[in-house]
């Protein structure tokens, strides 16, 4: 009996072991995306780029979420879910060692090389994590795990721009030379890419559970048939404009809170007041879980979309502490935008919810093309009113919320 309460408690302590481990890439991933919303304004000075051409930082990074997700899929059903994080951990490392010769050179077009072959990691990560968490434990708790996880990769995202901005922006401010401000980046990086290898390491030592063939199978294949489910096809439209609008507001923020029109700050003052952007989401998502247990997700998601457009259109015709306290305000009702979309796409799909699932992942790409047609209207007409694109995607997905979602139950069984 002692041996038995002995190899359950050790059972246990493994399986806590793993879940933490996991929860760390969460965070880790969470990190490395929001940092790219300090790296934009850096690059962007660094080498006098238009905001069109600063925005091509996340159409490399987004776009590898498209372009990789489905051979990642293959990878990891052929390599398993263990060794395709440990292939995912190493990627990325090495996308951040690529940030050296990019700084070394002053190559505008290396660094976006190397954000591509660190995105295309963490896509991997990505693949493999999120499953993996669902079936590490009791199936009845596998969505307050993800949950749990999420929760951490918010945190990520909360934390990069405060550290980012010490570092990039803090030591040399205000400093001209080029070389200087190019070698910026390779001590943060370098950090990354040692911490990234450190944690392939724990992660091919630590025990994690292996799926059967068919879970893989099944979490790795996408059928484009699916899309005749109008409010899937719909739902994955929404996913589109609500990343591609989160992630281009956030991208754009440090320049904006630089308009003399607006706060006038440095890119250094600038790039701490992003934190409460990213930050307002993670705190919203636990208002959000509360709220929805009496309010219908549509409805909700349709509530949060208007104050989202309503707090946008006053920033864009304010200035001052209204303008900026307004924009960042968006986090906060972005909050269970992304849940609540994939959820009501996924509504009554039976078993093809795991194919539809990732081909909802796909519509991750939005964070590749809206920050860059936002960049060229900013070129075009002022970084102000280019904040009203983002309003369209928010009308868009007010609509899902109250019509779009509605499911075709006799089309959802065919």
């Amino acid at each position: 009996m002692n041996q038995t309460i002995k190899t359950t408690a050790g059972s246990t302590t493994t399986s806590q072991l793993a879940l933490a481990t996991l929860t760390s890439l969460f965070f880790m991933w969470g990190f490395i995306t929001a940092l790219n919303d300090i790296l934009i304004p850096h690059l962007k000075a660094l080498f006098s780029l238009s905001y069109t051409q600063a925005m091509l930082v996340q159409s490399c990074f987004f776009g590898a979420y498209f372009l990789i997700s489905i051979p990642a899929g293959k990878l990891v059903s052929a390599t398993g879910y263990q060794k395709g994080i440990g292939v995912g951990l190493i990627t990325a490392a090495v996308g951040c060692v690529l940030f050296i010769p990019s700084a070394l050179f002053t190559q505008y077009w290396m660094f976006l090389g190397a954000l591509f072959v660190l995105a295309s990691g963490i896509t991997i990560l990505q693949v493999a994590a999120n499953p993996l968490v669902t079936i590490m434990g009791n199936p009845d708790t596998a969505s307050s795990r993800l949950t749990m996880t999420q929760g951490f990769n918010s945190l990520g995202t909360t934390v990069a721009p405060i550290i980012g901005g010490i570092v990039l922006f803090g030591a040399h401010e205000g400093m001209e030379n080029a070389a200087v401000d190019a070698n910026a980046v390779v001590l943060p990086y370098l950090t990354l890419a040692a911490v990234l290898v450190a944690m392939a390491v724990v992660m091919v030592k630590v025990k994690l559970p292996s799926p059967t063939h068919s879970e893989m199978d099944v979490a790795t294949t996408t059928d484009t048939g699916l899309l005749k489910h109008r409010h899937l096809s719909l739902g994955a439209l929404g996913l589109f404009l609500y990343v591609g609008a989160e992630v281009a507001i956030g991208s754009f923020l440090v320049n904006y809170f630089g308009l003399e029109s607006i706060k006038g700050m440095s890119e250094s003052q600038a790039s701490k007041y992003i934190a409460y952007y990213w930050g307002g989401a993670m705190v919203g998502r636990f208002i959000g879980a509360a709220v929805m247990q009496k309010v219908a997700a549509g409805k909700l998601l349709a509530v949060n979309s208007f104050a989202s457009c309503t707090l946008i259109i006053v920033s864009v015709f304010s200035s001052g502490n209204i303008a900026m306290w307004t924009i960042l305000a968006v986090g906060l009702c972005n909050s269970i935008m992304f849940p609540t979309i994939f959820s009501l796409a996924l509504k009554g799909l039976g078993q093809k919810t795991a194919q539809a699932s990732g081909m909802l992942c796909l519509a991750i790409v939005g964070g590749a093309i809206v920050p860059l047609l936002q960049g060229v209207i900013a070129d075009n007409v002022g970084v102000q009113l280019s904040f009203l694109l983002p309003v369209i995607c928010y009308l868009y997905i007010a609509y899902y919320g109250l019509r779009g979602a509605t499911v075709n139950l006799a089309a959802s069984h065919k």
